[in-house]
């Protein structure tokens, strides 16, 4: 009798540990959403209300019943530069998607076979001072950092020119496709300035510095062929016509998110840490990962079948 109350005992304290690595992972990861705040210099809420000043374009979000989300960058007429407005409505989706339990991956594309031309030209001539430009950085970086560690597998689409801020945003994806016809191009140096979305940074991690330096120089021009040969993107496909291309993209990035949402979330998560996180922290982050997915449904199927992998 006394061995089933210290065994009932050691469940409820095993149980307890697990609820409480969960805790740590929700805890961590609510810590790591933003990079900058008042103790930075930086004031969200003044920065919004400047932006509100440049409307134009949208920034549309479709979830799929599948897990996917399609995010479309909506500004045609001036190449999908985004405006004051689509930047707030762009952190506005990532908070939705940050939220999106039933989320296995995303897909960022812009409208009419173009990706995205960086920001809006009008934005940034009225924010022109120095001040202005760290704070829209700051802004910005937070975002796109959000982004980036959202659990789900995010794959930008790039069709036609990804430019400036563009370019930027497709390295705060996991990958990268393109169209035939389609570039990469980090113009900042020809602007008289430097990436400030955190584009730099996320480059170097994903191509090395020197193959960056000649990127960031313009010495490198990065079409679909030299972006693949380098490492910056996955493949070019087959075609280019934008609803054709988008289902080629669809159907790439399935073989990524078959399961259930709460295994592809955990492995995103973890696989971020190690990226974010010195070696001990990104061990107790897969550690308390595990509590979130150890004994859950898709566990327990997977031990029903006996080990039987398709």
């Amino acid at each position: 009798m006394a061995s089933e109350r210290g065994g009932r005992d050691n469940e409820k304290e095993m149980a307890s540990l697990l609820k409480a690595s969960s805790l740590t992972v929700r805890t961590k990861l609510l810590h790591q959403s933003a990079l900058y705040n008042t103790s930075h210099g930086f004031h969200e809420e003044e920065v919004k209300k400047k932006l509100m000043q440049f409307p134009g374009g949208s920034v549309d979000l479709q979830k799929e019943d599948d897990g996917i989300g399609i995010l479309t960058l909506n500004n045609p007429s001036k190449m999908n530069a985004l405006s004051g407005v689509m930047m707030l409505q762009l952190l506005e989706k990532v908070i939705e998607l940050e939220n999106w339990k039933e989320g296995k991956g995303v897909i960022v594309r812009g409208a009419k076979n173009t990706f995205c031309s960086g920001s809006d030209l009008n934005a940034v001539k009225a924010l022109g001072t120095p001040e202005d430009g760290v704070a829209l950085c700051m802004f910005m970086q937070n975002t796109l950092t959000r982004f980036m560690r959202l659990p789900l597998i995010s794959v930008a689409l790039i069709q036609g020119r990804a430019m400036g801020g563009g370019a930027e945003f497709t390295t705060a994806c996991d990958f990268r496709l393109m169209t035939k016809e389609s570039e990469i191009r980090f113009v900042h140096k020809e602007m008289g300035i430097v990436p400030s979305w955190g584009g730099a940074t996320r480059l170097v991690n994903i191509i090395g510095s020197r193959q960056a330096l000649k990127v960031l120089s313009g010495a490198l021009k990065l079409d679909s062929v030299k972006a693949v040969n380098i490492g910056m993107a996955e493949e070019v496909l087959q075609s280019s016509d934008e609803n054709e291309s988008l289902q080629e993209a669809q159907e790439w990035l399935k073989q990524f998110t078959k399961g259930s949402p709460e295994v592809i979330r955990a492995m995103k998560t973890s696989v971020s840490s190690v990226k974010q996180l010195g070696f001990e922290e990104a061990l107790q982050t897969e550690r308390d990962l595990v509590g979130t997915v150890w004994g859950g449904p898709a566990n327990l199927e997977a031990i029903a079948r006996r080990g039987k992998f398709k």
